[in-house]
């Protein structure tokens, strides 16, 4: 079992910048991918950012590619999310989780673990 800790989120203008940090523990933080997801009330959640197991390759969803940045420390078994000019339609709650996939990074039904989400408000 694996479990998540997000934080970061908060509110900030449009233009401006937050960094979501997702902390985990349990299982070996090498064994697995981690991706952010976004989701607003009511519908499906959204894919928005994956990195691989060994931080080698980072997939990000088109309306945040140039503006959001996955990374993840394995000696604080955290991946983040740096989030650049952000915009209202970034205002979701954002959840971080795992998987053991190595290619359907996008695909929600992919992952097993997920954090408890954390919200993030832009303010045009």
């Amino acid at each position: 079992q694996v479990q998540l800790v997000e934080s970061g989120g908060g509110l900030v203008q449009a233009g401006g910048s937050l960094t979501l940090s997702c902390t985990a523990s349990g299982r070996t933080f090498s064994t697995y991918a981690l991706g952010w997801f976004r989701q607003v009330p009511g519908k499906e959640r959204e894919f928005v950012s994956a990195i691989s197991r060994l931080g080698g390759s980072t997939y990000y969803a088109d309306s945040v590619k140039g503006r959001f940045t996955i990374s993840r420390n394995v000696a604080k078994t955290t991946v983040y999310l740096q989030m650049n000019s952000l915009k209202p339609e970034d205002t979701v709650v954002y959840y971080c989780a795992t998987t053991y996939s190595s290619s359907d990074y996008a695909k929600s039904l992919a992952y097993d673990y997920w954090g408890q989400g954390t919200q993030v408000t832009i303010s045009s």
